[in-house]
């Protein structure tokens, strides 16, 4: 009895290589400035950020996952994080983000999962809402005092990423995006 085949290895790993690299170019270049954005919210330095985020996304290949799974840092946990850190400093940190994995592990072995059909729509919302906000507010001192490209820039990629899926949808508005904002700058 063999546990490995070949064929199995080809339809889990190779059977959508464009899509796949076209999916880790997207992910790979949207993470960098996620990463470096979700620790200064956090308030950690943003190699802390990097190196955490790099790490995910390896842990995340090898151990699998599903289609529209997240596998990087999120808004919330970087807004909840905030005090956190104040408070206690970066090595409770590290001990907090292991007990959640923990955490998580337990409820997928529990099923507790199922239990999300009880949340209603309206709370999700104004979860997502509420997050909003507060991403927003954190993210409003660095948008002061800073040159005027910014702004122009930061209204390129919002009418790339909203206007571009109208025209073609051949390669992601994302990675056009950053593609496109990175040109901008380095000329």
């Amino acid at each position: 009895m063999s546990y490995f085949s070949l064929a199995q290895v080809k339809n889990d790993w190779f059977s959508n290589v464009r899509g796949d690299i076209l999916a880790g170019l997207v992910v790979a270049l949207a993470l960098i400035p996620e990463a470096i954005a979700f620790s200064i919210i956090a308030g950690v330095d943003p190699k802390v950020g990097l190196y955490a985020s790099f790490s995910i996304a390896v842990i995340s290949s090898f151990a699998g996952g599903r289609p529209g799974m997240i596998s990087a840092a999120t808004a919330a946990t970087a807004v909840l994080m905030v005090t956190l850190v104040k408070v206690h400093g970066l090595q409770y940190l590290l001990a907090t983000t292991v007990l959640a994995g923990l955490v998580q592990i337990i409820a997928g072995f529990l099923r507790l999962g199922s239990l999300m059909r009880f949340v209603s729509k309206s709370v999700l919302t104004g979860f997502v809402n509420a997050l909003a906000i507060l991403i927003f507010l954190a993210q409003l001192p660095e948008l002061i005092g800073v040159p005027h490209l910014t702004y122009g820039i930061l209204i390129l990629g919002l009418l790339i990423i909203y206007l571009l899926p109208r025209i073609t949808n051949i390669i992601p508005s994302p990675l056009v995006c950053i593609l496109v904002s990175f040109l901008a700058l380095s000329a």
